[in-house]
C-alpha cells in the first residue's frame, strides 16, 4: 500500500517530484493524491507533470512531440478518447485552488482522497514576507506588519490540526528565522504552533494533538526537540549533493502518539559538493541576444569588440582575457546560436560534468533527442559589455566582481550608484563561478538575469531556463508551462527535487519505524 502525499503550496512540483520519485527496493512507496497551487501557470506545469507520472515508464510519443513543438498545456493535445483515465487522474491530483479563500473545498478534497489513511503532508507557504530582500523593500511600511503572507502558514496548520498527518514537512526561506512581527520572532511562533496545532487553531482550546519538530540535519544541541536551536533547521543544499548554495529552513513534524526512532537518527548524509560547471557544461553553447537594434552574430561580436578600448586602463589580465574571447569569436566559422524551446542535439554522458554523470538516469531522457527550454535572453548593449567584463573578471580573479570593482565606463546608470559606490546591493551583477556551486536560484532570476551571469565569457549571457532547472535538479524532460519569465519564476520558487527525494527517504524510514507501512 502506498503512502498518500498531500502537497500544499505546491508550485511547479519540486517537493512532490522528489517524494513521488523516491524508491525503496525498486518500488515507489509514496503517491501524491492531491497537490494544490493557486498560480494558474504553475498549476499547468503541475498538471503536466502529474499526467506524465500516470504513464510511469511508458510515456507516450505524444509527450516528446509536444516538447519539440511550440504548444502549451500537454493535456490539451492528447487524444482524450485514448488517454481519458490518465488525464482524469492528473486533473484530479493537481488542483488550481487557493488556501485561505477555498479552504472548505480543499479540505473536502483531502478528506475524500485520504479516506482515513495515514499520510504525509508536504509544502512551503509563500515566503516573500520572510525573505531578506522582501523585508528590505517593505522596511518601515505599515504594509509589512499587515502583510497577510505572514499568516499563510496557518492554513497549512489548520490542515495538520484537522487531518493529523503522521509526518509533515514544511519548507521556507532562511529569513524566516530572523523575521519579526509586532516585535516577536515569527519562527518561534510558527514552531510552537506546529508543535500544538490543535491549540493554535482553536485559540488555546485544542485537543491533545502534539508534534515533535526536528531538523533533517545533524545538530549540536541536545536531541530533545524543544532544545534544538533555530539555525539548526537550515539545510545548506551544497553539502548534500546539490550544485547550489541554497540555504532553506525545513522542518519535519512527527506526531508523538507512537514510539519511533527520532528524526535525529535519520538525517541527511553530507556529500562532496558539485559546481555549476558540473551541472551545465554539456548543454549547447549559446550567445546572448541584443534587445535593441539589429540582433545578429556579427553585430553581437562588434558590440563586444568595443569593450577593450572602453576600459583600456583597467586590470591588464582581465583585458587580456577579453581580447582572447574576441579573438576566439573571430575565428569561429559557425555563429553561436541563441537557442530555442527545443534544440535537436545528441546528449552525451562523456561531455557531461560529474554531477550529471553521477545522476545520469535522473536527468537524461534519450527520447527527447535534444534539450528543451534552452534559449538565451536579450540584453541591452551596455549590459552585454558588462557581462563580458564580469565573466572575464571572474575567470581571471576567481571571484565575481562587485560594483566597487567596476570600471567607471561600465557603471550602471542607477540611482543607488554614486561615484563607483552602491548604497544597496553592491553585488548587483553576479557571475556564477565555474568551479563553485551556484548561488541560490530564486524567483528574482525572472527579472533581468544580472545575478545569474554564465561563467563562460565567450557566451556572454545569463543562465537559460534549462540551466536554472539543471541547477535546481529538475530532470531534463520536466516541462515548465508559461512564458520564459513565468518559467524562471516557477524554478526559482521550487524545492530542488533531488534534495526532496533525499528528504523522502528519511520520512519513509520514519513511517516504517512507526509501522505506518
Amino acid at each position: 500500500m502506498k503512502i498518500p502525499i498531500i502537497d500544499l503550496f505546491a508550485g511547479p512540483g519540486g517537493l512532490g517530484e522528489g517524494f513521488s520519485s523516491y524508491q525503496n527496493s525498486s518500488s515507489s512507496p509514496f503517491q501524491i493524491v492531491l497537490s494544490v497551487e493557486k498560480d494558474p501557470v504553475a498549476h499547468k506545469t503541475l498538471k503536466t507533470r502529474a499526467l506524465i507520472r500516470q504513464f510511469k515508464n511508458e510515456i507516450p510519443d505524444d509527450y516528446y512531440e509536444f516538447l519539440r513543438s511550440d504548444k502549451s498545456v500537454f493535456a490539451d493535445h492528447l487524444d482524450r478518447r485514448v488517454f481519458e483515465k490518465q488525464i482524469r487522474n492528473a486533473e484530479s491530483e493537481a488542483q488550481n485552488l487557493t488556501l485561505g479563500l477555498q479552504n472548505n473545498e480543499i479540505k473536502n478534497l483531502i478528506s475524500n482522497r485520504l479516506k482515513g489513511k495515514e499520510f504525509v503532508l508536504i509544502g512551503g507557504p509563500p515566503c516573500q514576507a520572510y525573505s531578506l530582500i522582501g523585508r528590505s523593500r517593505m522596511k518601515g511600511t505599515v504594509d509589512f506588519e499587515s502583510d497577510e503572507r505572514h499568516y499563510l502558514y496557518k492554513h497549512y496548520l489548520s490542515v495538520i490540526a484537522e487531518f493529523k498527518p503522521a509526518v509533515f514537512v514544511m519548507e521556507n526561506v532562511k529569513g524566516l528565522l530572523s523575521s519579526k512581527l509586532n516585535g516577536e520572532l515569527i519562527f518561534d511562533r510558527i514552531r510552537e504552533d506546529l508543535s500544538r496545532p490543535g491549540s493554535a487553531v482553536n485559540g488555546g482550546n485544542g485537543n491533545s494533538l502534539r508534534y515533535n519538530i526536528f531538523p533533517f540535519v545533524s545538530t549540536d544541541s541536545p536531541k530533545l526537540p524543544d532544545l534544538i536551536e533555530p539555525k539548526e533547521f537550515i539545510i545548506k543544499s551544497e553539502k548534500y549533493g546539490i550544485p547550489q548554495e541554497r540555504h532553506r529552513v525545513i522542518l519535519m513534524g512527527i506526531r508523538d502518539d507512537k514510539e519511533a526512532g527520532s528524526s535525529t537518527e535519520n538525517i541527511l548524509k553530507e556529500s562532496p559538493f558539485f559546481s555549476v560547471e558540473d551541472a551545465i557544461k554539456d548543454l549547447p553553447e549559446l550567445r546572448s541576444r541584443i534587445s535593441k537594434g539589429t540582433d545578429s552574430f556579427e553585430n553581437w561580436k562588434s558590440v563586444l569588440s568595443e569593450l577593450p578600448e572602453m576600459i583600456s586602463e583597467e586590470l591588464p589580465e582581465v583585458i587580456q582575457e577579453i581580447n582572447n574571447v574576441i579573438c576566439e569569436l573571430g575565428k569561429r566559422d559557425n555563429e553561436l546560436p541563441t537557442g530555442a524551446r527545443y534544440t535537436a542535439k545528441k546528449m552525451s554522458k562523456n561531455r557531461a560534468g560529474k554531477f550529471i554523470k553521477d545522476n545520469w538516469d535522473w536527468f537524461f531522457d534519450e527520447r527527447i533527442r535534444g534539450i528543451i527550454n534552452h534559449e538565451s535572453r536579450s540584453h541591452m548593449v551596455s549590459d552585454l559589455q558588462r557581462y563580458l567584463w564580469c565573466s572575464a573578471y571572474a575567470k581571471v580573479m576567481d571571484k565575481s566582481p562587485r560594483i566597487n570593482d567596476f570600471p567607471d565606463n561600465l557603471l550602471p546608470e542607477h540611482k543607488n550608484i554614486i561615484k563607483g559606490r552602491q548604497i544597496h546591493f553592491p553585488d548587483r551583477f553576479k557571475v556564477q563561478l565555474a568551479d563553485k556551486p551556484s548561488k541560490t536560484i530564486t524567483s528574482h532570476i525572472s527579472k533581468d538575469g544580472h545575478y545569474y551571469i554564465h561563467y563562460d565569457p565567450i557566451q556572454c549571457r545569463s543562465l537559460t531556463v534549462r540551466e536554472a532547472a539543471r541547477i535546481q535538479t529538475f530532470p531534463d524532460n520536466y516541462f515548465f508551462e508559461g512564458n520564459r519569465t513565468q518559467q524562471y519564476h516557477q524554478i526559482g520558487n521550487a524545492v530542488p527535487p533531488l534534495l526532496a527525494r533525499k528528504l523522502a527517504g528519511i520520512v519513509f524510514k520514519i513511517m516504517v519505524e512507526r509501522k505506518e507501512v
